[in-house]
């Protein structure tokens, strides 16, 4: 069994027993969450997709990890202006173990 689920402005595809990496949210490790908001469920041949939401679908995760991403570089540069910005970026995330799916 399946579910897409929107957290953070993204929409991720999971399924029980997965980890990844999402937006941080404020929970601390160990913490159970819960994920209202399931966009579809799935499993084998029937698919259930909301309009915008599935009626009464969750998932339920635990929270392993509070961290950050790797560094990304940002430059910019304006050829022969003698103008160079050199910046860097590190994302928050969170990371979670799928535990549950409830549809």
């Amino acid at each position: 069994m399946y579910a897409v689920i929107k957290t953070g402005g993204k929409q991720y595809k999971v399924a029980a027993g997965e980890k990844l990496k999402i937006e941080q949210i404020p929970a601390d490790i160990g913490q159970e969450i819960s994920l209202n908001e399931v966009l579809a469920v799935g499993g084998g041949e029937q698919v259930r997709v909301g309009a915008p939401l599935v009626e009464g679908a969750s998932v339920t995760a635990v929270v392993l990890a509070q961290g950050r991403h790797d560094k990304v570089r940002i430059f910019k540069m304006r050829r022969r202006k003698h103008y160079q910005k050199r910046q860097g970026h590190r994302q928050n995330y969170t990371q979670i173990q799928i535990q549950s799916i409830q549809a």
